[in-house]
């Protein structure tokens, strides 16, 4: 007994594989099956191409008896496909305490794409410095993944330089595309318009500079699109939007954008979130903006818009529960409609130049948490009842308008309640 205590762990797996083996066979001899094989081929171009990773120190010599059987790599995943195990998914970078770490001189290998079953690749945070390793997206060799990759993503990779290779377009089949916070420059190549399979296209977080190709506005499958904190500029054909019908969240947000708004994007009847915000878009809000029904966030805030809000009517967005309009240069009355929208959380008007009275009604929104009116030229008296500023706390805000005014009476014991309030002046 005290003999077996002391096995190594190599006499353990043997003991246990002896006794898988004699209890299957004791229990019906054609239960027991052989380990199914790893093409050595594939299996030497994934070491290969993993070293060119993590570097030539590791080897896969932990792994039995192959790298998907039972001791498997964490972010190697594999099918059994014609009776033998194929690499299907591979994740490198540390998304896991036990995930592939790639090491400062990390590149890629021919041998990446000798693993023609791919369906899942990504690299998270593996190209870590633009100075010491600067790395791009190789530029061929993508065709060999064709009839096989479905989700391609490079996350957190600040060493990743350079533009799209336009190769990534032979990948007809793949539904994913994200290219998130890299360090990745150039113009979005036309050719991602031939990528119609995709369901979701991130390229936010990088530097992409120039137009957004109108190919894209032809990808009819596509439920995401996040172009946002980027430097694209130009103007959106004005039927943008026409084909998109799918889509359920399009961001824009954080680019130099220009141009009046696209009425396309009121086709977008399926999104749930719209956010063009800090961009240079001009010639006032557009009607079409009132069929978003799905809508639930809409942000158009820091654009030179300018325009009232009288030509949308707000209480068709019965969904929408956040509403950013601040500092757009809007003019007018704020419209009594937009107390129709019973589910709105957060109104921002604020920063703009906004005139007369303050509906009331406002302050019915059952569910309003959060009302900023701060920064324009609205007149008259804040007729809110007092419950309205003690539930708001310090998400109301008033100030900086000159003509408006409240009552005495409601001036609250409690600063906190009050604190919309400040900058507010008596009537």
């Amino acid at each position: 007994m005290k003999n077996l205590i002391v096995m190594n762990k190599s006499s353990v797996l043997v003991f246990l594989l002896v006794g898988l083996f004699v209890l299957c066979e004791c229990e019906d001899e054609d239960q027991f099956l052989p380990v199914s094989p790893m093409v050595k081929k594939e299996q030497e171009a994934l070491y290969s191409a993993i070293q060119g990773f993590v570097g030539n120190s590791w080897n896969g010599s932990d792994l039995y008896p192959d790298p998907c059987g039972w001791t498997p790599i964490q972010g190697v995943y594999c099918d059994l496909l014609d009776g033998y195990w194929h690499v299907t998914v591979l994740n490198i970078g540390l998304v896991f305490d036990n995930s592939l770490q790639c090491s400062p001189n990390a590149k890629f290998t021919h041998h990446l794409f000798e693993l023609i079953h791919l369906r899942s690749l990504s690299f998270f945070h593996c190209f870590s410095s633009p100075r010491d390793n600067p790395i791009r997206i190789p530029s061929s060799n993508w065709e060999r993944l064709s009839n096989s990759l479905e989700s391609l993503e490079f996350r957190s990779n600040g060493g990743l330089i350079g533009t799209i290779p336009v190769s990534i377009s032979y990948l007809k089949k793949l539904r994913s595309l994200v290219l998130l916070e890299n360090g990745l420059t150039g113009d979005l190549p036309i050719e991602l318009g031939n990528l119609v399979n995709l369901k979701q296209l991130v390229l936010a977080g990088n530097k992409f500079t120039g137009q957004i190709p109108p190919s894209l506005g032809g990808l009819t499958e596509l439920l995401i699109m996040d172009l946002s904190r980027n430097n694209l500029t130009g103007t959106l054909m004005l039927t943008f939007g026409c084909n998109l019908t799918s889509l359920l969240k399009l961001d824009l947000s954080n680019n130099k954008l220009e141009g009046k708004i696209p009425e396309g994007i009121g086709r977008l009847k399926n999104a749930t979130l719209l956010d063009l915000g800090r961009n240079k878009f001009s010639d006032g809000l557009i009607q079409s903006f009132q069929q978003l029904v799905s809508l639930k966030e809409m942000v158009i805030s820091n654009n030179p818009l300018g325009g009232d809000l009288m030509g949308v009517e707000w209480g068709k967005l019965q969904n929408l529960e956040i509403l950013d309009l601040s500092n757009m240069g809007l003019t007018g009355l704020i419209p009594e409609s937009m107390a129709g929208m019973k589910k709105l959380r957060y109104l921002g008007l604020n920063d703009n130049s906004l005139t007369g009275n303050l509906s009331p009604k406002l302050a019915s929104l059952p569910c309003l948490s959060a009302l900023y009116i701060n920064d324009n030229n609205l007149t008259g008296k804040l007729e809110f009842a007092e419950g309205f500023y003690k539930k708001m706390g310090r998400k109301f805000r008033a100030w900086n308008n000159s003509n408006l005014c409240y009552q005495p009476e409601m001036i609250l014991s409690s600063s906190s309640s009050s604190h919309g309030l400040n900058g507010v002046k008596l009537c």
